[in-house]
């Protein structure tokens, strides 16, 4: 898996970091991903809400040092 984008919203508190995701994931194209990473723990639950709700597909899910990182796979347009 390649990763087309790279965020680091640590220091950032929810909701920023969903919508960060969210605004870069609309300049990719279908299939590419994105990773983000966060130290909110309120990221926990709103990452996996936003890519259901979005239909986007969460393709991982682990702890870093600095806090959490997730890989989204952009799924539509």
């Amino acid at each position: 898996m390649k990763i087309a984008e790279d965020i680091d919203a640590r220091g950032l508190l929810c909701p920023l970091p969903v919508l960060r995701a969210r605004k870069r994931l609309m300049s990719l194209a279908p299939g590419a991903c994105l990773r983000i990473v966060t130290d909110d723990a309120m990221a926990l639950i709103d990452m996996p809400h936003f890519c259901a709700e979005a239909g986007h597909e969460l393709l991982s899910s682990q702890d870093t040092d600095t806090g959490h990182a997730f890989v989204i796979r952009k799924t539509r347009d």
